[in-house]
């Protein structure tokens, strides 16, 4: 299963499935990433914490616990 967390800088992926539960899955879902949105990897942080990603057409950042929960293909 290869995750948000696993994918480099400057690759695209599309979301197959997310994890996680309750409010969690629901504020990742209010952020525009749901299942076959095409996602831009731009940077990541030294630390790798957080990863700032292109999602319908905004930049946006998520922790790496949040990108944990985002399976791609």
């Amino acid at each position: 299963m290869k995750t948000l967390k696993d994918v480099r800088i400057g690759e695209t992926c599309k979301v197959a499935r997310l994890h996680g539960e309750g409010a969690v899955k629901r504020r990742i879902m209010d952020m525009g990433v749901t299942k076959n949105t095409e996602i831009y990897v731009r940077k990541v942080a030294p630390l790798g914490d957080p990863i700032e990603i292109t999602v319908r057409g905004y930049e946006l950042s998520i922790r790496k616990a949040d990108a944990e929960m985002i399976e791609v293909i």
